[in-house]
């Protein structure tokens, strides 16, 4: 347990702890249990002597045999393998004695009880270590049975054993769980939430509180706070199936294995589990009978994590049966027997151990007899429940446990078990009281009076019983009192056993089912422990502890209520009044009472008010609803002001809204003249609503209003008739109390009469406050905020008088008149109101043709009007109103018919049908085309009769159609066509309504058969009477890739596989315009199921539609097929449901060039060939090549290869790289033929690294060497010489003489001389001493040449016959040869290599400090170290002229192409006129056949010859791109950067990364912003993004484009800042040095700080402090600041005292200010001896060189000071500890 910090084994001192591990200083993977002798009251054990340990006596020695027979031994087999270990452990140590000498070792002779002791002690040698699993012990990997504690939004807290928590962000559950929440996070994007609600991802439907889960350790960190110093601890848990078993393989799946399982998805009889196995596929099932019944079905949801029992697993099969019920999962005896590895029992799993040792820190055993296991003193239950392990458990006795952990980084496998019951039967634990959950019986933050001391553990704690049965505390040594305790004692002291103390509960482990208590007074006194513990509404005491402030001053204080408790109080809350300088009147420190407002202790947040009006209240703080009640008064806080009242604040999250006619008994028009926000106000609840969470409140005096008003109020009836008496007069409103009952109402302008504006103003200046108002009709009344409105409209007087006003919804009758009046006039619409708040809706439609076209309809607000009602919606509450100048007359035998509930029809097609009530089912009418649609006729029976016709219900038979693609094209609008009605659906949800409950979405659905119309009867088509092999004519509906949906009536729809489409498979290749939405097709019936609405058709011949199978599928059969999967070696096309298979590289195309996947995409529909069949094995081997599936004639470039048979010795044929093994390259050639290629075969040429030559698929072309039928083995060759006809045989030594000129490559290079291996040749290769090298003397020929360099020599002599060739390098060789080398003597005759090119490419040439981006190769160090030589300084003449080709920076003008062509010439021309001078010298005949790789290539033709060599030189594609800009060729150039990114192979990520950099390069320079967008697209979907992003970046900065890289900047501080502190260095230096921009870059380190994790701050900081002092623009004080904080906040930091120096030590600093630093970090307690002494060394150099003598003795004074009082504070310590610091 992690608070248990272990200085020793429980009963023994620090003495014998040492003595121990001296002891066992040779093995530390076994280690001793030492014991202490108990007649020593203090155990203080030599050096010299050996630990004494307890006799281990053989437990069964009762049952041993008198006499064994056949040599049978009379020890155990334990004690057999612990004597065989010791026997091994005593030579080892005897070997080693010699050797070592332990310190301060006395060497005395053993007496024989010493002995005797060595020899009992030996069977204990093989035990485990007990040890407890603590937070040093969880490391990345390890596996820990937990206990659910806590579910939070995005996470889960883990219970772990000895007190540990863990955390599991909910990303770290399962991936199907993450594929959920990114589904969920996308459709949020797509404002989609209504539909994805359900699907939302909660936590808490996926785990229960207390559920057990086996936990995978991700991460521990130790993050420090900013508010103490103490680090806080974290541990990150996952519970991934794949992670959670980690160490389990397929054949360690055995029943009664515990695994960790994913739902993967719900089938009918059960759930698919995935248990993450690496080396298998299988799967877990899980059957509903076999799910626990604590485990609902709603929790069993994709992504769901269970920790499930296998119930049976096949050792071969694919499937295992798992469990979890808790009868099966928790019961003990069901242990892995049948496991027959050691890696079965993870934590979970239950085991059969073999006791081996017990002791006071627990018990040690053996399962399997080679896995370690052990449990500690609070799992063995010696410590919670005081249990004598000696009396329980014997040792070689066989128990059962429960693994809770193991520990990976013990030498030896081991795993903690547990012996408690609950976690045996893996149960919550329950306490024996009323209360069966312990935090039930005592919660967290309780007061225990009477804690009894029941076991001590020295050095740790002790265990106390707490008055709850069954559940025990325990108090840490560090938690007895305050300040620190030295020593405890089980028999002395204030805390022996038997002691009653006063404590308090700190906290509790589900998992050790153990209270953890304090017994400090400090604890004990602190009001509050934790925020939870916080009553809301309770007044507090705290004290000042911050001003909080902000841009307009201060925003609130911070209170610090208790100890790790603080609290805020809002500016809102610091008085009842706004205080203009409240810095004045709070002071930090100052102790303040505050009352809560609320907690939040998710986020740790308690607010608190000052108010004194709040603080002093005694009215129940009211914090949720169920406190509500009517009429309560209490104080709340006005948090906003809106124009129609107030939001007020209450306690806890309980608001409520305050109307501003419940403000004040007077009229109020603006609430922000009378009260402002924070203001305390007395309201009373008026109405509330707890399922809608509403509240309402009154601030007016509720006695005003007392039980007669109350009963008058109820009584009033909407349309009475009253008289009221004027009490208030304003603008808009007249105010009035109602005679007799004096209750309050309000009569608005708009209500005084039924005329204009202008009128009712007249009518406004008449009316005076005390006059009396008669006939009044009530319009509205709300009894809840007492509100009565009034009308004296005439018209609606008249109405209310003749009982016609509209009070209700249910008195609304079709076609009736109603009197109403404008509520609201939009665009559309105009809204009608009744009386009660009754509207209808009055659409523009129904206006007459006059008005629609008026300003608002010609209408003003509260204008009175009568209207007809059209329809009433009963099922959405809505009235469609007409105006009855707008209605046509009706015949009067219509209007006889026309029902009081029926909705009359406008306009029918059929005079017939004059409303709804005459339309039924089933009666034929006649309808009006509105529209003619691809699947269906929109029609009208009436202008507001709106139905539809599907094109299924229009044909009787297939023949009735005349054009399949566009069957409805027949019909046109205005057409009107007898109908049979079928039905009403709603056309926005589908639903299928009553005639009589028509919405007003409804439509009619219709048949326009001619058999529906004239017969009587129409049949309707269902799943049911569906029948196999029955055919059909169905109507495509939707169109998808892979299938077609179609429909055969209205309620019956389809699906077609693509395979099942068309006979004619050129047809399927674009089945959305071969078959369009609404084309027929004839189709037959596969299979149905009515019951999930399935139903499979195929629109094939009745030949061709039988089901291709495993028995009727042919060799050479052409069939259809549907790809299904591609990937670079085959692609794989389904036939059939039952039957797929794969076309192989071989098989796709009768020219190998073309044979690749990729111009193949997925659900495309092929035509394909059958080559070969395996019906045994169900194997497949499909063709699509064109000479087997169109024509037999067609022209064949690659034959088919099906058998050996076929091949020859001698012929020549292509085919793919099948493998490539260490003795040579495998070549698929087709089918299963394959041929072999030995080393000696593969090229002409020696290939030193011949594997990088050939890569799987590649495509090769060889001449068959043999062929032998009767094994089928091929063996091929890849040689030129042996394949091409016209082949050039290589060089060899014959071909040449000495004096000749050659160019070669560096093969070896030793201290004598280097190798050199001749271009073109058959391996010839030869030696330049070193001697031939340089003018100058050559020591040691490496430091010259390195492997692979290009060079040009001269063959000095050659023996042919014994093979050898010496060459010469030297310069003066060459001088008539080579005018264009270098001029230097000593310069060897080294050539342009690639990479010298590749050098040129790096970005350091910029000028910019862009780190991070540089894709060099390593192999370019060797030019440097070259160039570094202080012997022999080497000058490479070409890159004195040749500027390389920058990847951040090209020079696109080949000035290298330019100025070697000129040197050639010059030199052949040099060599012309000087040839007479020099006849009399011999002159060696030159070949001219090596200028290519001498001079470099000077054509087009050259770079197409190079390339073909070396097609993967991102170098030499550049310098073809600069090739072609020399001519200005920019489409040249793109041209070339296109092939150069397609032809450079994808492993050569760095080549290919230099080519797109170019590109890139190549349109910022010459391009223009459309086409450098479009090749960065595309650069940033192949490589890698932030390599990219950096490298444009560069570019744009060396190009002056500061806008686009300064953008470039910012994405790439948006998308890599939260990884990549590389980025924001990046960014920061470019604003400091190039930008002159410091403060944009010094406000880069907030944001950093913030997106960085913490540990990569301090780097970031430190790079940032440095910049201070080296950029373009210092700002040394800045710097200096910034190191001083780091400094202050990482002072055992001592590297940041070195980089302060050397920032301050530069030439001209302050001499002061470098010698404070050199004393000022001798101050840190850091320091450790070995970095002091470097420490004053390096002052001392620096006092030699700026100092005097005085100075320089200082410093030996300060050294001499410095270790004078580290003696004396070793001294002090009394040399218990030795010094580890020390060499």
């Amino acid at each position: 347990m992690s608070s248990l910090k272990r200085k020793d084994a429980p009963g023994g001192g620090s003495s014998a702890a040492k003595a121990a591990k001296t002891h066992s200083a040779s093995r530390p993977s076994k280690s001793s249990t030492a014991k202490p002798d108990k007649s020593s009251s203090k155990t203080d054990f030599k050096p010299s002597s050996k630990p004494a340990t307890a006799p281990a006596l053989s437990r069964l020695k009762e049952e041993e045999p008198l006499f064994p027979r056949g040599g049978g031994s009379v020890l155990s087999p334990l004690e057999h393998k612990q004597i065989q270990i010791q026997a091994k452990q005593d030579v080892l140590f005897e070997q080693a004695s010699g050797q070592h000498k332990p310190d301060r070792a006395v060497k005395k002779k053993k007496s024989k009880g010493q002995l005797k002791d060595d020899k009992a002690g030996a069977a204990q040698e093989d035990t485990a270590k007990i040890e407890s699993l603590n937070y040093k012990r969880l490391v990345k990997g390890s596996l820990v049975l937990a206990q659910v504690s806590e579910i939070n939004l995005l996470d889960l807290a883990l219970a772990l054993p000895n007190n540990l928590v863990g955390h599991v962000p909910i990303t770290a559950i399962s991936d199907a769980l993450n594929d959920r929440i990114a589904a969920e996070a996308a459709a949020d994007d797509d404002d989609q939430g209504d539909e994805t609600a359900g699907d939302d991802v909660d936590l808490k439907s996926l785990f229960t509180v207390g559920q057990y889960l086996r936990a995978y350790v991700t991460s521990t960190l130790e993050e420090s706070t900013e508010l103490s110093g103490k680090p806080k601890k974290r541990i990150e848990l996952s519970l991934r199936s794949e992670q959670a078993n980690s160490g389990l393989s397929s054949r360690d799946i055995a029943a009664n294995t515990t695994v960790m399982a994913t739902v993967v998805s719900v089938e009918d009889h059960g759930f698919v589990m995935e248990v993450g196995l690496e080396d298998s596929k299988l799967k877990g099932f899980l059957p509903r009978k076999e799910l626990d019944p604590s485990i609902s079905e709603e929790r069993m949801q994709p992504g769901a994590v269970l920790l499930c029992l296998v119930a049976s697993a096949k050792p071969s099969g694919k499937i295992a049966q798992l469990t979890t019920i808790q009868s099966k999962i928790g019961k003990i005896q069901n242990y892995a027997s049948d496991a027959t590895t050691i890696n079965a029992f993870l934590p979970g799993s239950a085991v059969e151990l073999l006791v081996s040792d017990i002791s006071a820190r627990g018990i040690a055993g053996k399962v399997m007899g080679s896995l370690d296991v052990i449990a500690d003193v609070i799992h063995s239950g010696a410590g919670p429940q005081a249990i004598d392990l000696e009396t329980k458990f014997k040792v070689g006795k066989k128990v059962k446990a429960r693994v809770i952990c193991n520990f990976p980084t013990s030498d030896d496998p081991k795993l903690g078990v547990s012996f408690l019951d609950h976690l045996v039967n893996l149960r919550s634990k329950e306490t024996e009281g009323p209360n069966k959950l312990p935090l039930k019986s005592l919660p967290i933050s309780s007061i225990v009076d009477k804690c009894t001391v029941t076991k001590v553990e020295p050095d740790i704690g002790v265990f106390v019983e707490i008055g709850v049965k069954g559940v025990s505390g325990f108090v840490h040594i560090s938690r007895l009192k305050d300040g620190k305790v030295d020593m405890i004692s089980a028999s002395s002291g204030p805390f022996q056993v038997g002691t009653v103390h006063r404590g308090r509960v700190v906290g509790y482990n589900p998992m050790d089912a153990l209270f953890q208590l304090s017994f400090e007074k400090h604890i004990l006194d602190q009001p509050f422990l934790r925020i939870e513990d916080i009553p809301i509404g309770q007044v507090v005491n705290g004290t000042i502890e911050k001003l909080v402030i902000g841009q307009d001053g201060i925003n609130g204080l911070l209170v610090k209520l208790a100890e790790g408790i603080t609290g805020f109080v809002p500016e809102i809350h610091l008085a009842d009044v706004k205080l203009q300088h409240p810095e004045k009147k709070f002071k930090e420190g100052l102790k303040v009472r505050a009352r809560v407002i609320s907690t939040d202790p998710l986020k740790r947040q308690v607010r608190l008010t000052l108010k004194k009006t709040l603080l002093n209240s005694e009215a129940v703080p009211l914090q949720s609803f169920d406190q509500l009640v009517v009429g309560l008064q209490v104080p709340a806080t006005i948090i906003s002001i809106v124009a129609n009242g107030a939001i007020v604040q209450f306690y806890g999250s309980l608001r409520g809204f305050l109307p501003v006619s419940e403000m004040s008994e007077a009229y109020i028009h603006d609430p922000k003249e009378f009260f402002r926000v924070g203001q305390v106000v007395d309201v009373h609840v008026l109405n509330f609503d707890a399922e809608a969470q509403k509240l309402y409140v009154s601030c007016k005096d509720p006695s005003a209003f007392g039980l007669e008003k109350q009963k008058a109020l109820q009584t009033l009836k909407l349309g009475e008739v009253v008289s009221a008496k004027v009490i208030q007069k304003t603008d808009d409103h007249v105010f009035v109390e109602l005679v007799g009952s004096l209750l309050r109402a309000m009569l608005s302008i708009g209500h005084l009469t039924d005329g204009s504006i202008k009128k009712n103003q007249a009518a406004m200046k008449k009316i005076h406050v005390g006059q009396t108002l008669t006939d009044l009709v009530v319009l509205d009344k709300n009894e809840g905020r007492r509100s009565i409105a009034l009308s004296k409209k005439p018209s609606l007087l008249k109405a209310s008088q003749e009982s016609k006003l509209l009070t209700t919804f249910e008195d609304a009758k079709v076609g009736e008149l109603y009197q109403g009046f404008v509520r609201n006039i939009t665009l559309t619409a105009v809204f009608v109101q009744f009386a009660g708040q009754l509207t209808a809706l009055l659409p523009k439609a129904r206006l007459p043709q006059d008005v629609q076209k008026q300003t608002n309809f010609g209408m003003d607000r509260s204008q009175s009007l009568v209207v007809r009602v059209v329809s009433v919606d009963a099922s959405h509450n809505r009235i469609v109103v007409s105006h009855p100048s707008s209605d046509k007359q009706d015949q009067p035998e219509n209007s006889k018919r026309s029902s009081e509930t029926g909705v009359k029809a406008e306009n029918p097609v059929d005079e017939a049908i004059v409303s709804l009530d005459d339309i039924s089912v089933g009666k034929v009418t006649k309808a009006r085309v509105a529209s003619v649609k691809n699947s269906q006729l929109n029609v009208r029976l009436a202008d507001n009769l709106q139905g539809r016709v599907d094109v299924s219900q229009v044909f009787n038979s297939w023949d009735d159609i005349e054009n399949t693609k566009q069957p409805l094209k027949k019909f046109s609008q205005g057409d009107v066509i007898p109908v049979r009605i079928l039905g009403v659906h709603d056309a926005k949800n589908h639903r299928f309504l009553p005639i009589s409950h028509r919405s007003t979405h409804s439509v009619f659905e219709l048949s326009a058969k001619p058999s529906d119309v004239n017969g009587k009867t129409p049949s309707s088509l269902s799943y049911e009477k569906l029948k196999v092999g029955s055919s059909h004519v169905a109507f495509v509906n939707n169109v998808q890739e892979s299938s077609l949906w179609v429909n055969l009536s209205p309620n019956v729809r389809g699906r077609i596989n693509a395979l099942e489409v068309s006979d004619d498979v050129s047809l399927l290749e674009n089945m959305a315009a071969n078959f369009p939405v609404g084309s027929a097709l004839r189709v037959r019936v596969l299979s149905v199921d009515p019951a999930q609405g399935r139903l499979d058709l195929s629109a094939r011949s009745a030949v061709s539609t039988s089901e291709l199978s495993w028995d009727t599928i042919k060799q050479n059969m052409v069939l259809p097929g549907r790809i299904t999967k591609i990937n670079e070696r085959q692609i794989m096309v389904q036939l059939s449901n039952a039957v797929s298979g794969p076309i192989h590289l071989t098989d796709i195309s009768d020219d190998y060039d073309e044979a690749g996947t990729t111009a193949h995409a997925k659900n495309s529909v092929i035509r394909v060939s059958v080559v070969d069949v395996d019906k045994s094995n169900k194997k497949l081997r499909l063709s699509s090549r064109h000479s087997r599936v169109l024509n037999s004639s067609a022209k064949v470039k690659d034959r088919e290869i099906t058998k050996v048979s076929q091949l020859n010795a001698g012929d020549v044929i292509r085919g793919f790289v099948k493998h490539v093994s260490d003795k040579g390259v495998f070549v698929a050639l087709g089918g299963d033929v394959s041929a072999m290629v030995k080393i000696s075969d593969l090229s002409d040429r020696f290939l030193k690294e011949w594997k990088d030559s050939f890569q799987i698929d590649q495509l090769v072309k060889g001449r068959v060497l043999s062929v032998d039928p009767t094994s089928g083995h091929v063996q091929l060759s890849l040689k030129a010489s042996v394949v091409e006809k016209d082949f050039v045989p290589l060089l060899n030594y014959s071909d040449f003489r000495e004096g000749q000129i050659i160019t070669g490559k560096v093969r070896k290079v030793e201290d004598f001389g280097a190798f050199i291996l001749v271009d073109g040749t058959s391996n010839v290769s030869g030696l330049c001493h070193r001697s031939e090298m340089a003018e100058k003397s050559v020591e040691d020929a490496r430091k010259l040449f390195t492997e692979g360099d290009a060079v040009k020599a001269i063959i000095l002599k050659l023996d042919v016959q014994k093979k050898r060739i010496n060459f010469g390098l030297k310069p003066s060789y060459f001088e008539d040869e080579d005018s264009d080398m270098s001029d230097s003597d000593d310069a060897g005759a080294a050539l342009l290599s690639d990479d010298d090119e590749d050098e040129e490419m790096d970005d350091a040439a910029s000028g910019v400090l862009i780190t991070g981006t540089d894709n060099v190769s390593d192999e370019d160090d060797s030019d440097d170290d070259e160039e570094e030589d202080e012997d022999v300084e080497m000058s490479d003449g070409a890159d004195d002229e040749v500027e390389g080709l920058d990847a951040g920076g090209f020079d696109w003008d080949t000035n290298a192409l330019n100025k070697a062509d000129g040197a050639a010439e010059k030199g052949d021309a040099e060599s012309t006129q000087d040839k007479k001078k020099k006849r009399k010298k011999a002159q060696p005949e030159v070949d001219h056949s090596g200028d290519l790789d001498a001079f470099g290539p000077r054509t087009a033709a050259d770079y197409e010859q190079l390339l073909n060599r070396k097609p993967n030189s991102s170098a030499l594609w550049i310098e073809y791109m600069a090739y072609q800009m020399q001519s200005s060729e920019l489409a040249g150039a793109r041209r070339v950067a296109e092939r150069a990114i397609s032809t450079i192979n994808s492993s050569e990520e760095t080549e290919k990364l230099n080519a797109w950099i170019a590109y890139l390069n190549l349109e910022v320079r010459f391009g223009t912003e459309e086409t450098v967008d479009e090749v960065f697209k595309r650069a940033l979907q192949v490589n890698d993004q932030q390599e990219v992003y950096q490298r444009v970046a560069s570019i744009y900065v060396q190009e002056d484009k500061s806008d686009k890289a300064d953008e470039l900047f910012q994405t790439l501080v948006k998308k890599f800042g939260a990884t990549s502190p590389e980025v924001w260095v990046n960014y920061g230096h470019w604003l400091h040095s190039v930008q002159d921009q410091p403060e944009r870059a010094r406000a880069l380190i907030p944001r950093a700080t913030q997106a960085l994790p913490q540990h990569a701050h301090l780097p970031l900081i430190t790079k940032f402090a440095a910049m201070q002092f080296t950029s373009a623009h210092p700002n040394p004080e800045l710097g200096r600041t910034m190191f001083e904080s780091l400094l202050a906040s990482f002072p055992k930091r001592f590297d940041l005292w070195n980089q302060l120096l050397d920032h301050e030590d530069v030439p001209g600093a302050d001499r002061a200010a470098v010698r404070d630093i050199f004393e000022r970090a001798l101050r840190s307690r850091a320091l450790k001896p070995r970095t002091a002494k470097k420490w004053f060394k390096r002052w001392a150099d620096w006092e030699e060189r700026h100092g005097d003598a005085k100075s320089r003795e200082r410093v030996s004074a300060k050294a001499a000071e410095w270790v004078r009082q580290r003696d004396e504070a070793k001294r002090s310590k009394g040399g218990d500890e030795a010094d580890e610091d020390e060499d």
